[in-house]
Protein backbone atom coordinates (compact mmCIF):
# COMPACT_ATOMS: atom_id res chain seq x y z
CA UNK A 1 0.00 0.00 0.00
CA UNK A 2 1.66 3.06 -1.11
CA UNK A 3 0.79 6.73 0.02
CA UNK A 4 -1.06 8.70 -2.49
CA UNK A 5 0.73 12.53 -3.20
CA UNK A 6 0.69 14.60 -5.55
CA UNK A 7 2.10 12.53 -7.79
CA UNK A 8 -1.01 10.02 -7.50
CA UNK A 9 -3.11 12.83 -8.44
CA UNK A 10 -1.25 14.69 -11.47
CA UNK A 11 -3.54 17.63 -11.76
CA UNK A 12 -3.51 17.93 -8.14
CA UNK A 13 -2.08 20.37 -6.05
CA UNK A 14 -0.75 18.59 -2.70
CA UNK A 15 -3.50 20.12 -0.81
CA UNK A 16 -6.33 18.53 -2.92
CA UNK A 17 -4.41 15.22 -2.76
CA UNK A 18 -4.43 15.61 1.07
CA UNK A 19 -8.48 16.32 0.80
CA UNK A 20 -9.01 13.53 -1.86
CA UNK A 21 -7.42 11.27 0.44
CA UNK A 22 -9.17 12.22 3.49
CA UNK A 23 -12.58 14.37 2.72
CA UNK A 24 -12.66 15.05 6.67
CA UNK A 25 -9.62 17.67 6.20
CA UNK A 26 -12.46 19.88 3.66
CA UNK A 27 -12.98 23.60 5.57
CA UNK A 28 -15.93 22.81 7.63
CA UNK A 29 -16.34 26.50 9.03
CA UNK A 30 -18.69 27.47 6.21
CA UNK A 31 -20.68 23.43 5.66
CA UNK A 32 -20.95 23.46 9.24
CA UNK A 33 -22.86 26.42 9.49
CA UNK A 34 -24.77 25.13 6.84
CA UNK A 35 -25.58 21.99 7.92
CA UNK A 36 -26.42 23.44 11.77
CA UNK A 37 -29.04 25.64 10.01
CA UNK A 38 -30.68 22.75 7.79
CA UNK A 39 -30.16 20.85 11.34
CA UNK A 40 -32.12 23.30 13.02
CA UNK A 41 -34.58 23.85 11.21
CA UNK A 42 -35.50 20.14 10.91
CA UNK A 43 -35.85 20.32 14.34
CA UNK A 44 -37.77 23.21 14.77
CA UNK A 45 -40.54 21.56 11.97
CA UNK A 46 -40.71 18.19 13.90
CA UNK A 47 -41.09 20.63 17.00
CA UNK A 48 -44.05 22.35 15.59
CA UNK A 49 -45.19 19.37 14.03
CA UNK A 50 -45.71 17.62 17.53
CA UNK A 51 -46.98 20.86 19.62
CA UNK A 52 -48.43 23.63 17.77
CA UNK A 53 -49.13 22.55 14.20
CA UNK A 54 -53.06 22.55 13.88
CA UNK A 55 -55.19 25.53 15.53
CA UNK A 56 -58.41 24.97 17.01
CA UNK A 57 -61.09 27.17 15.15
CA UNK A 58 -62.11 30.25 16.79
CA UNK A 59 -59.89 30.01 19.62
CA UNK A 60 -56.11 30.78 19.62
CA UNK A 61 -55.55 27.45 20.55
CA UNK A 62 -53.07 25.36 18.97
CA UNK A 63 -52.39 21.96 19.13
CA UNK A 64 -50.20 19.42 17.42
CA UNK A 65 -49.22 15.46 17.15
CA UNK A 66 -48.23 14.82 20.40
CA UNK A 67 -51.73 15.54 22.31
CA UNK A 68 -53.34 13.31 18.92
CA UNK A 69 -51.12 10.68 19.98
CA UNK A 70 -52.06 10.50 23.59
CA UNK A 71 -55.33 9.68 22.18
CA UNK A 72 -54.10 6.19 21.82
CA UNK A 73 -53.52 4.32 24.69
CA UNK A 74 -50.10 3.22 25.27
CA UNK A 75 -48.65 3.33 22.36
CA UNK A 76 -49.18 6.76 21.42
CA UNK A 77 -46.96 8.63 24.29
CA UNK A 78 -44.17 6.12 23.73
CA UNK A 79 -44.36 7.01 20.25
CA UNK A 80 -44.57 10.98 21.18
CA UNK A 81 -41.37 10.35 23.52
CA UNK A 82 -39.34 8.67 21.22
CA UNK A 83 -39.55 11.17 18.55
CA UNK A 84 -38.97 14.01 21.32
CA UNK A 85 -35.77 12.41 22.76
CA UNK A 86 -34.27 12.25 18.69
CA UNK A 87 -35.11 16.18 19.04
CA UNK A 88 -32.91 15.79 22.14
CA UNK A 89 -30.15 13.53 20.68
CA UNK A 90 -29.77 16.15 17.88
CA UNK A 91 -29.54 19.10 19.52
CA UNK A 92 -26.56 17.30 21.46
CA UNK A 93 -24.94 16.61 18.44
CA UNK A 94 -25.78 20.61 17.59
CA UNK A 95 -23.36 20.91 20.85
CA UNK A 96 -25.76 21.49 23.92
CA UNK A 97 -24.61 21.57 27.04
CA UNK A 98 -25.08 18.54 29.57
CA UNK A 99 -27.01 21.34 31.80
CA UNK A 100 -29.43 21.95 28.96
CA UNK A 101 -29.89 18.37 27.70
CA UNK A 102 -31.44 17.79 31.41
CA UNK A 103 -33.50 20.55 31.38
CA UNK A 104 -34.57 18.84 27.83
CA UNK A 105 -34.73 15.54 29.43
CA UNK A 106 -36.62 16.95 32.24
CA UNK A 107 -39.48 18.71 29.76
CA UNK A 108 -39.74 15.45 27.64
CA UNK A 109 -39.90 13.40 31.45
CA UNK A 110 -42.97 15.74 32.40
CA UNK A 111 -44.57 15.39 29.09
CA UNK A 112 -44.56 11.83 29.15
CA UNK A 113 -46.31 11.65 32.80
CA UNK A 114 -48.71 13.84 31.25
CA UNK A 115 -49.26 12.27 28.23
CA UNK A 116 -50.12 8.97 30.32
CA UNK A 117 -53.07 10.24 32.38
CA UNK A 118 -56.07 8.44 30.81
CA UNK A 119 -58.43 11.59 29.46
CA UNK A 120 -56.18 14.04 30.73
CA UNK A 121 -53.27 13.36 28.81
CA UNK A 122 -54.44 15.05 25.17
CA UNK A 123 -55.48 18.38 27.22
CA UNK A 124 -52.09 18.56 29.32
CA UNK A 125 -50.60 17.65 25.65
CA UNK A 126 -51.99 20.79 24.24
CA UNK A 127 -51.25 23.39 27.39
CA UNK A 128 -47.39 21.63 27.91
CA UNK A 129 -45.42 22.10 24.68
CA UNK A 130 -41.98 20.43 25.50
CA UNK A 131 -40.56 20.43 22.49
CA UNK A 132 -41.29 23.95 21.61
CA UNK A 133 -39.34 24.81 25.38
CA UNK A 134 -36.62 22.45 23.88
CA UNK A 135 -36.45 24.56 20.86
CA UNK A 136 -36.37 27.38 22.48
CA UNK A 137 -33.40 25.99 24.73
CA UNK A 138 -31.82 25.26 21.72
CA UNK A 139 -32.15 29.03 19.78
CA UNK A 140 -30.59 30.21 23.48
CA UNK A 141 -28.18 28.00 23.20
CA UNK A 142 -27.34 28.95 19.28
CA UNK A 143 -27.22 32.13 19.79
CA UNK A 144 -25.09 32.36 22.70
CA UNK A 145 -22.39 30.76 20.23
CA UNK A 146 -21.32 28.45 22.87
CA UNK A 147 -20.71 25.20 21.15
Amino acid sequence: MTAAGPAAFPSATAAEAQVTRNPTLVDKSASTATMNAHSRARLEAIADLLDSRWRIPGTGVRFGADALLSLLPGLGPVVSTAISTYLIWASRRLGVSTGTVLRMIGNVGLDAVISSVPLAGPVGDVFFRANRRNMALLRTHLASGSA
